[in-house]
Parts: C-alpha cells; structure tokens; sequence
C-alpha cells in the first residue's frame, strides 16, 4: 500500500494546482537523483511510489480580500516586523560592507527614529524598506520577486493568516479555511508524508496539531517559524510543541533565503511524546531566487530522507 506524499505551498500568487504538483515532483525527483535514489525517480514523477495531493489554498487569499480585508495597517505592522527580524538575523552575520550598508539603511527605513505613525505610514515604511532590499546584490532575486510591491504583497498573506481574521458566511476565518483545505488532502486512515514550505510550514504544524494519523516525516522548507518576534508567539497552540503524529521532523533553510528564520527550531519546539524534535540543516542553492520551493526540492540533502521515508512507509 502507498503512502500518501503531500505538499503545502507558502506565499505567492494563484497557481495552478496540477503544474504546482508536476514542478515539485520534478524537482523532488531531480534531488532524488543526486542523492543516489535514480531508480525512484519514475516512480516519483509517475506517482507510482505515493499518492500525491498539492494542499492548493492560495485563492483563499484573493476571495476573501474581495470580501472586504481590514486592519491593513496591522498587516503592514507584522510585515514590518518579519522584514526587521530578518534584516537583525542578516546584519548578525558575516556579509560585505556594501550589503551592510544597504542592509542598515533598510532597517532605519523600517524603524526611523522620531518618526511619526499616521495612517498608512507603516506601509510606505515598509514598501520603501522593501524596495531597498531588493536592491542588493545576492538579495534582489531570492524570491523571484518582480517589484517591492508584489514582494510586500505575498508577505501580507503572513500577516492574514496570523491575524486570525476575515471569516466567511459560516463565521470560518481565513487561517481556519486554509488549514482546512490541508487537512483535506492528508490521508485520514494511512500514513502521510507532509512537505511544506514558506508560511505552509506553520499552516502545516498547526493543521497536524488535530490530524490523527500517522506522519512518518514532516519536512519544513524556508520556514518562518524561525522569527522569534514576528511569528513564534503568534502561532497556535502555544508553546510550539512538536505534534503527536509526527515521528520525524527535518527542517531546512538558505542562507540567502530572507524569509526563513535562521534559529534552530529544536531549541524552542517542544518534543511530542514519542520525544521527535525538529532537526535543522542549512543548504547551499546555486543560481538565484532560492526562496521557492521547488529550490529546496531539488537539494539531495532534502529529497533523499523524503524518498527514504517513502519506502519505509510502503506496505505490501
């Protein structure tokens, strides 16, 4: 019997479910290759070695700002503070001098001293710091991003989901839609194998929190569940335990990926009862724009324990 392999995209525009689901098992299957696993790769492309499901809620995000979203300000608050927490994370470590200038004039646009908050100003704080960083080099592409605005954007989803807002007829907010359409694609009486990536690694946590069965693997990709300030203390249940279902935690980051958290999530998750913390692993991508998924994917170092746990999973 087949396991189930199931992907949670993060920020970004609307996709196509069915091409989002064919790039990442591409992509998968090419990680595969380089991590010595080439006879899997058809099987992986096929899905013949797992029953594959694209967890697609992106369009939640559009609907739902049709219907009316509110709080802007706010959103462009907790923008703000990723923005901020990640630029404190970067300045932290070694970079040129050229970057750290461009990198502290970004942070005292986001942060001016002495400056006054009218309405609508933390948003032009925040376009104007966001327009800066995409001006330095090795930070320009990382996300693939075309302009400040369309980057701001996909980071407001961020803010959406954590403000807990926006419901439905049904009195279904926006954060409780999108879990529910994760939850839909897990298997409800097998074994699933979850990859996430981007603000789909919190959707994901939160969504195993009530999921019963079995997670053989649980791999996290460009997390922001890393942001000590701007995202830890907003995701639920506190404090940030590891679910019960989950019996192995692999998380992955980029350096030059400005949206993950740098920390190691294993020194603040809490183990579940099986004693399963996350494990954290930097990886190195080549080329620009390292914050998609499908960079990630493509690393052995990530699609090798995905394949491994494939199989472990398998039944006759």
């Amino acid at each position: 019997m087949k396991p189930r392999l199931v992907f949670v995209h993060g920020i970004g525009g609307p996709r196509d479910a069915a091409a989002e689901l064919d790039s990442w098992l591409r992509a998968l299957a090419d990680g595969a290759r380089a991590a010595g696993h080439a006879r899997r790769v058809l099987d992986l492309v096929q899905g013949w070695a797992a029953e594959t499901r694209f967890a697609y809620y992106g369009d939640l995000f559009g609907v739902a700002e049709a219907q009316g979203s509110s709080d802007t300000d706010d959103e462009a608050d907790l923008v703000g503070e990723l923005l901020l927490e990640a630029l404190d994370e970067r300045l932290a470590e070694p970079v040129a001098d050229d970057e750290i200038r461009m990198l502290r004039h970004a942070r005292a646009q986001l942060a001016p001293e002495g400056a006054s908050q009218g309405l609508g100003e933390a948003a032009r704080q925040v376009l104007n710091a966001a327009n800066t960083l995409l001006s330095v080099p090795g930070l320009r592409t990382f996300g693939g991003w075309a302009s400040a605005g369309l980057m701001v954007g996909q980071l407001r989803q961020v803010a959406r989901y954590l403000r807990r807002g926006e419901p439905d007829a049904e009195g279904l907010t926006l954060d409780a839609r999108i879990r529910h359409r994760v939850e839909q694609a897990l298997d409800p009486a097998g074994p699933t194998i979850v990859v996430a990536h981007s603000l789909g690694t919190v959707v994901s946590l939160e969504t195993l929190h009530t999921h019963g069965e079995r997670v053989p693997l649980l791999v996290t990709l460009g997390s922001p569940l890393g942001m000590r300030r701007a995202v830890q203390p907003k995701v639920h249940p506190q404090p940030l335990q590891v679910p019960g279902s989950v019996e192995r935690w692999l998380n992955f980051w980029d350096r030059d990926d400005l949206v993950a958290g740098r920390p190691l999530l294993e020194k603040f998750v809490r183990p579940n009862d099986r004693s399963v913390l996350p494990l954290s692993r930097r990886i190195d991508s080549d080329g620009v724009w390292v914050h998609p998924a499908t960079k990630y994917l493509a690393q052995p170092a990530v699609a090798g324990p995905v394949v491994e746990a494939i199989e472990a999973a398998t039944t006759p």
